[in-house]
């Protein structure tokens, strides 16, 4: 049996990050944490870029874009998309969330690049700062975690 399990090892990986402008404050402490990441798992500086974007409704295109757009040593080995839906007195912020994910998803699917989704969809502010360096961890930490393992996994596949 043929077992692939990716390690944890960013060196010599590219990942470009989108993220949402709207709950900034929120989606900057993601952001930290994706990027802290990364770093301490090896990937370099220069391969990793940032995208802002206005909300999480447009992180689906500009994940498109991120994964077709190459660095000058080639494409992205992943895409982090970060950002947070807050829930006000309407469902808007299911919508949101709810597209944002499926948006992200088809983007995966389409171009083949793994596109981790990293949108928090909160009920309030506290559960949003509870999981965006809080007492529930970091999501953006743990979606850089997880891009990359898909982007080693990416690359033992291609070997194959």
């Amino acid at each position: 049996m043929t077992v692939l399990r990716p390690d944890d090892d960013a060196r010599g990986l590219r990942f470009r990050l989108v993220a949402a402008s709207w709950n900034e404050r929120i989606v900057t402490r993601l952001v930290n944490g994706a990027l802290g990441t990364l770093r301490s798992q090896g990937a370099a500086e220069g391969d990793c870029t940032l995208w802002w974007v206005p909300g999480s409704f447009e992180l689906p295109l500009a994940a498109r874009w991120a994964a077709q757009t190459p660095f000058a040593a080639g494409p992205p080995d992943a895409v982090i998309a970060l950002g947070c839906v807050i829930r006000g007195e309407t469902e808007h912020f299911r919508i949101v969330s709810d597209n944002a994910a499926q948006g992200l998803l088809r983007v995966a699917l389409d171009t083949g690049t793994p596109v981790l989704n990293g949108v928090l969809a909160a009920h309030d502010t506290a559960q949003a700062e509870s999981r965006s360096g809080g007492e529930h961890g970091n999501a953006g930490s743990q979606a850089a975690l997880a891009a990359v393992r898909m982007a080693r996994l990416s690359r033992d596949v291609e070997a194959r």
